[in-house]
Order: C-alpha cells, then sequence, then structure tokens
C-alpha cells in the first residue's frame, strides 16, 4: 500500500479548509484518516484515537506522511474544533455515498439498488459535556441496512426536532434505486413521504 491508496477517500475532503494558522507539525489530510479510521475502529475520543494510531503505526507509515509520528489528543481536539462541521459533514456524506456505491449499492448511490434505508433519531451515549447541565447530543441517521453503514447524520437540539431535520437530511442524500425506506411514526408526515418518494 502507498500514499495513492488514501487518494479516493481524500478526494471528498479536498475542499476542507485546514483551520490552522501557524506551528503546523502534522499533515492535515493525516489528522483526517487517521480519526476516521480510528473511529470506525470504534475508539470513542481522541485518547483512543491516538492509542489506536500508535498501536498501527508502522502500517500507517506506509500511506500516511506522519512527518512527526502521531498527533497527541490534543492536537487532534483543537483541529477537529475548529473545523466547519457543515463543510466536514457534506465531504463526509460524498465519501459515505460513493462507498456505498462501491459496496455494490446500484442506483445513483446511497441508498443502492436492494438497500433499506433506515432513518431514525438517537441520543448519542455519553454525549453531555457537563455532569451539571447534562445536555446531550440527539442524531438524526440514515442507515443503509444492507451495508451496514451510515450514508448521514444531523444534530437536532432534541427529539421534537427530528420532524424538520428529516428533510434536511433528505435533501443531503442521494437514495435513488432504495427498495425500501424506514421511518419511526414521529417522522410519518405527508410533506416527508412525499419528498423521500422524490429523492
Amino acid at each position: 500500500m502507498d500514499a495513492t491508496a488514501t487518494a479516493p477517500f481524500l478526494r471528498h475532503f479536498r475542499d476542507l479548509t485546514d483551520p490552522r494558522r501557524h506551528n503546523v507539525r502534522h499533515v492535515f489530510t493525516d489528522i483526517l484518516t487517521l480519526a476516521i479510521l480510528a473511529v470506525i475502529c470504534t475508539a470513542d475520543d481522541w485518547d483512543d484515537v491516538v492509542i489506536w494510531a500508535k498501536a498501527r503505526h508502522d502500517w500507517l507509515k506506509t500511506f500516511l506522511a506522519l512527518p512527526n509520528g502521531i498527533p497527541s489528543p490534543d492536537t487532534f481536539a483543537r483541529v477537529f474544533a475548529r473545523l466547519d462541521p457543515d463543510a466536514f459533514e457534506r465531504c463526509f456524506i460524498a465519501w459515505t455515498s460513493d462507498l456505498a456505491k462501491a459496496l455494490g449499492g446500484g442506483g445513483d448511490g446511497g441508498g443502492g439498488g436492494n438497500d433499506v434505508v433506515a432513518i431514525d433519531g438517537k441520543t448519542l451515549r455519553r454525549s453531555f459535556g457537563h455532569a451539571w447541565d447534562r445536555q446531550t447530543i440527539h442524531l438524526v441517521s440514515a442507515w443503509a441496512a444492507d451495508h451496514q453503514l451510515v450514508l448521514g447524520q444531523l444534530a437536532v437540539a432534541d427529539k421534537s426536532n427530528e420532524i424538520t431535520a428529516i428533510p434536511k437530511l433528505l435533501d443531503l442524500l442521494s437514495i435513488n434505486g432504495a427498495t425500501t425506506v424506514t421511518i419511526d411514526a414521529m417522522g410519518c408526515q405527508r410533506e416527508i413521504a412525499g419528498k423521500i418518494r422524490r429523492r
């Protein structure tokens, strides 16, 4: 494997701006690649990302630059805190849509030929920032069941906001070719059903 191995992945993130201005010790695309690979492999936080990456340093070095080794947890935290979340989301959804196609999805992406796409909201486990405010993150996700792949997701203020988030999520996705789209009772609105059929 060499640096060309990451090219199909990185082309989806080429328009994502590196938020750092100075004291840059690590390659931006290395940071993105490490974070996404580690999270796919069940890393829960930046410490987990670093532990995962250090354990695979020799392999990672075959296709990443890593001029100063594996970034610290603080480096990952600073970079991702400064990223434009909407821009990152667009890049990530473009990548997962292409990934679904590559896995044999059919259609023009997203949903795939025989896919079941499940749209549902979940509150993230351990997502509250501080014990005193107990604020949690609630997401609405589109899940390609056949490929076990998240096609896209949007954060919402709470469960009641799913109705407004679902049409926005659908605008980001290509579900053409999906044979079935499931949604819970809260999302069973004429406008949402019409948008699913049009998409």
